[in-house]
């Protein structure tokens, strides 16, 4: 079974398990996240959807997240993203949402009308699993090295 990758318009297709494997690590991190402007507003359409798009790939560029899935409704985002392990997670939600409201703000005049462009709330998720059987044939390889 594949999995699609959606990189800023370009769409990856991997297998399910994707393990990243850099020196000393190996990981497989997603996160589910979601935030809204300020008073759920429905402003993210139009131009400020394709700018706030743009401004959220250039942040995962930036920091070598992969976007899974982006959704960008007009009174919210949904960002499924794959991170590595030395990001913690309420940096991302921080760092897109810090440059997108600055950025946006200087751009568009009806945003920056708005006392602040999005709310202090966010819901955080984690993603994927890893099954006891997987668990147990790693237990079993390392017990056999």
């Amino acid at each position: 079974m594949l999995t699609t990758y959606v990189v800023c318009d370009i769409v990856v297709y991997m297998s399910d398990e994707v393990y990243i494997h850099e020196q000393h690590t190996v990981h497989h991190i997603l996160y589910h996240i979601i935030f809204c402007p300020k008073r759920r507003r429905k402003i993210l359409h139009g131009p400020v959807y394709d700018r706030l798009k743009q401004i959220i790939c250039q942040v995962a560029d930036e920091y070598g997240w992969t976007i899974v899935e982006l959704a960008i409704q007009p009174d919210h985002v949904h960002l499924f993203i794959q991170a590595n392990p030395y990001t913690v997670p309420t940096d991302i939600a921080r760092l897109i949402k810090g440059r997108s409201s600055h950025e946006l703000r200087e751009e568009y005049a009806h945003v920056k009308r708005m006392p602040s462009l999005w709310t202090r709330s966010t819901f955080y998720s984690t993603a994927g699993h890893v099954s006891a059987e997987t668990i147990q044939r790693y237990i079993e390889r390392q017990s056999k090295l």
